[in-house]
């Protein structure tokens, strides 16, 4: 049970004041944007692991897998409630492996431990009873759903290469789960064709002609079955992680208008037990290295054009579970809201966090519901940050990390500030940048209404803490396990914006002019 604390301890705030405090101009280019992103931006993922997935010693996963999960919780309806709407993708490592029953499919499995089995695992089943409960909460919830299918099905592992799976997609199943799901009325946004087959493969792979080849069938389908475009949900792939040359294969084989959105994984901190993860996360250019990885995917959407773009349609940081040191604590929240940042300025549509609920790395506790940090992080974001992604420049610490956005409620602009420096504050003034004259000065803002200031730190100043404080209040859920108010502090816009160290703040500017979000 968890104590509920009341105020942050006032000691943290006389020891951030005597940090050592540096002067910082950033410039806000507000004439254009430079990228767009969907309104539901934020997205997370409900996995299909069952309680016996175990990694490095430990088991985390417990009943929070798809087919495991109560989902009579008001804690983990409110969180969800709270986004308004939350896009959910439910798929992961195993839905290559489960089959769906209905029609011809009568028997259905649970996932059993086998050794020479996908990931570990025999096959397991989605029932329609299961299915039907799932949509009764989606429902209940508003959530925004994209189901990742079985890409698997119907194939078999070859013979002379390990781990590359052949033959046709045999799409049955997937037609009689499509229908039944018509028939009941559930709305789903889109599909997702397959989890971790391209390239090298997580498990299996499967060729890039052939994966081509078999979307345009699940395309078709899709089409046949869903009689009006405008109720047609949006096909989705590869779900795997970037390589060049598949990527290309797979996008020219399958044409146009046949993928509707490119999916990629991201999980640049590597295994979850890596004992160099925190070092990891608060070096600058340890965490900008992922951005070839966003350059590359964004160079094939530029050339072939889906119509949905780009998703990072899963990205836990750490692979296996994630950290069980970091993925629950505020420090996670460095690398998750600064690859939302990057990725977005690359015109990444979506971005999928691994997971809602599960692992070491899921928004909420597994067993308690109780949101970890960076459930707040990404709640704050999906409430500020519009779509429309405005390039900054600075010149300082790289330790300082800014995006701006306009801002989802209009007027103004949003920014987030991510200090990753453990022993420097910033002072932070604004400019807007003169368009169409990179020769003349930048115009000073001066503004004129109160901003609003969302300051997110670690309760006791310690950011493997698992309890955040916002603008020094302690985020912990209320008696009827609603999610606390998250309300701003107004600021006198004549004073700098004040960025402690080690700590996170968006920042909403309502009479700042930039053209681009008019």
């Amino acid at each position: 049970m968890y104590f509920k604390f009341t105020f942050c301890p006032i000691i943290l705030l006389l020891w951030a004041s005597l940090s050592f405090a540096q002067n910082v101009n950033v410039v806000i280019h507000g004439a254009a944007s430079i990228a767009k992103t969907d309104d539901n931006f934020v997205c997370v993922t409900l996995d299909w692991w069952p309680a016996e997935k175990c990694d490095y010693n430990q088991c985390p996963w417990g009943k929070a897998g798809i087919l495991n999960l109560d989902l009579r919780y008001g804690a983990l309806i409110n969180a969800i409630k709270a986004f308004n709407p939350l896009r959910i993708k439910v798929g992961g490592s195993l839905q290559d492996n489960v089959v769906y029953k209905v029609g011809e499919v009568s028997s259905c499995p649970n996932f059993m431990k086998r050794e020479d089995g996908l990931f570990g695992f025999s096959q397991g089943c989605l029932s329609m009873e299961r299915w039907d409960q799932l949509n009764r909460f989606f429902n209940h919830t508003g959530v925004k759903l994209t189901f990742g299918l079985n890409a698997l099905f119907g194939r078999n592992e070859s013979q002379t290469e390990k781990g590359l799976w052949i033959g046709d997609w045999q799409p049955q199943n997937t037609r009689d789960f499509i229908q039944y799901t018509i028939s009941k009325g559930y709305k789903v946004d889109s599909y997702e064709f397959g989890n971790q087959l391209s390239g090298s493969g997580m498990g299996a792979k499967v060729d890039a002609k052939q994966y081509g080849k078999d979307v345009i069938v699940l395309k078709n389908l899709v089409k046949e079955l869903y009689a009006h475009p405008e109720t047609q949900p949006k096909v989705l792939g590869p779900g795997g992680f970037y390589e060049e040359k598949w990527f290309n294969t797979f996008l020219e084989v399958s044409g146009q208008g046949n993928v509707d959105g490119l999916t990629h994984h991201i999980y640049n901190l590597g295994p979850g037990d890596d004992p160099n993860m925190m070092n990891k996360i608060l070096d600058p250019s340890y965490l900008n290295q992922v951005s070839q990885t966003y350059k590359g995917v964004s160079d094939v959407v530029n050339k072939f054009r889906p119509q949905l773009g780009a998703w990072v349609s899963e990205s836990g940081g750490a692979l296996n579970g994630g950290s069980k040191d970091v993925s629950r604590t505020f420090a996670d929240g460095f690398w998750y809201l600064d690859q939302m940042g990057m990725a977005s300025t690359y015109d990444q549509k979506v971005f999928c966090r691994q997971a809602l609920i599960g692992g070491n790395y899921g928004l909420l506790n597994a067993t308690t519901f109780v949101p970890n940090p960076d459930y707040y992080g990404a709640l704050l974001w999906h409430r500020l940050m519009g779509s429309t992604v405005l390039a900054v420049t600075k010149e300082t610490d790289p330790n300082l990390r800014v995006y701006a956005h306009c801002a989802k409620k209009k007027p103004g602009v949003s920014l987030i500030f991510i200090n990753l420096s453990k022993d420097r504050s910033f002072n932070i003034t604004l400019s807007n940048a003169k368009p169409g004259d990179a020769g003349k000065p930048n115009y000073e803002f001066v503004g004129k209404q109160n901003r609003e200031e969302y300051h997110l730190r670690a309760l006791t100043g310690d950011i493997k803490d698992d309890i955040v404080c916002l603008n020094d209040v302690p985020m912990v859920q209320t008696d009827s396990e609603d999610i606390p108010a998250m309300d701003p502090k107004l600021v006198d816009a004549s004073t700098p914006i004040s960025i402690a160290a080690q700590s996170i703040a968006y920042v909403t500017i309502r009479d700042f002019e930039a053209p681009a979000c008019v």
